[in-house]
């Protein structure tokens, strides 16, 4: 059952969407500014609102007391691969983002963004939104969690926020990883194997570890390709070939010693997306939302302790209430 609502900016393909919804949270409104992972929401999630436009044209003041706002915030502006231009970066969103808080005044805020936001290049900046955050009235924390902590076969750190108001900050507890990871080979053997390869089990137990994280790109770089020269080779050594996606996974007719592709529904396996989540668009469009997408089992996990901080708060506000009645 949903118990808590949730606004959520920068949404992208519903990665952080879908893992909010499995810690129960029910999505008031969801912002994305283009348009192909505005339909990969809308044809998986028909019931939500989704706004397809600038997280800047969004007033805050209707979601007042939503237990939730959450976003992915772009990642260009501190990502190592780009120039690092923080606050004079015009993609910077964190000013929007405060902004909401400020107008919906949630319960709680998590904010995802590139692990570069946590270097010493930044430390200015997060004390910024720190104290903004402060002045309104909320404890934060910030933490690097790895995607392969939680169940994902990808490494993908990602430097996560959590803003709680400071009286109720307390509740709230990094969620634990998991006591084993989970490999490339366990995760696509099935698929590996669906349609009959006959080297299926052997490339699995070659695939034998988390592989290096998957990207995206953006609209103007990157293509249907699993990352740079490093990545390729950290993925050849998994036996994945990463210079390209196929569009079908090795079949019966396949060599035993093939080196195969992934599908597009192999880049969502790997990031932790459910077999019946489907993506809108062609194939580099799609790839472009699997890549960018923070991987919903992460947010479900960062969800679970927001929710069992929030749902604390309320049980000791009943109680509470309950001990003054009587």
């Amino acid at each position: 059952m949903n118990a808590l609502s949730c606004l959520e900016i920068c949404a992208g393909a519903g990665g952080q969407s879908l893992g909010l919804e499995q810690a129960g949270f029910a999505h008031e409104l969801a912002v994305e500014i283009e348009p192909e992972p505005c339909e990969t929401l809308r044809t998986n999630r028909p019931h939500w609102k989704v706004h397809e436009g600038d997280v800047r044209d969004i007033d805050g003041r209707p979601y007042r007391g939503i237990d939730l706002l959450a976003g992915g915030v772009p990642c260009p502006p501190f990502s190592i691969a780009g120039k690092q231009l923080g606050k004079d970066d015009e993609r910077d969103l964190f000013p929007e983002a405060l902004r909401l808080v400020s107008e919906a005044k949630p319960a709680a805020v998590m904010l995802e963004n590139v692990r570069g936001l946590s270097t010493s290049k930044f430390d200015g900046y997060r004390q910024w939104v720190l104290d903004s955050l402060a002045s309104m009235g909320y404890c934060a924390d910030w933490q690097v969690l790895n995607a392969s902590d939680f169940g994902v076969p990808q490494l993908r750190p990602r430097f996560i926020l959590v803003a709680v108001k400071c009286a109720h900050f307390d509740h709230f507890q990094w969620p634990t990883p998991l006591a084993n990871t989970t490999t490339v080979g366990e995760v696509l053997k099935p698929l590996m194997a669906r349609d009959g390869w006959p080297g299926a089990v052997a490339w699995a137990k070659k695939a034998n570890d988390v592989g290096p994280t998957i990207v995206g790109g953006s609209r103007k770089h990157g293509g249907p390709d699993l990352g740079p020269t490093r990545a390729r080779a950290a993925w050849l050594a998994l036996g994945v070939d990463g210079k390209g996606l196929a569009n079908a996974g090795p079949d019966a007719n396949t060599p035993l010693h093939h080196v195969p592709r992934l599908t597009l529904e192999m880049a969502a396996a790997i990031q932790g997306f459910p077999s019946d989540w489907t993506f809108y668009g062609r194939k580099t469009a799609a790839y472009r939302q699997i890549g960018n997408a923070f991987p919903p089992p992460v947010a479900a996990a960062v969800g679970q302790s927001i929710a069992r901080a929030l749902l604390g708060r309320r049980t000791k506000t009943r109680g509470s209430m309950v001990a003054r009645s009587a």
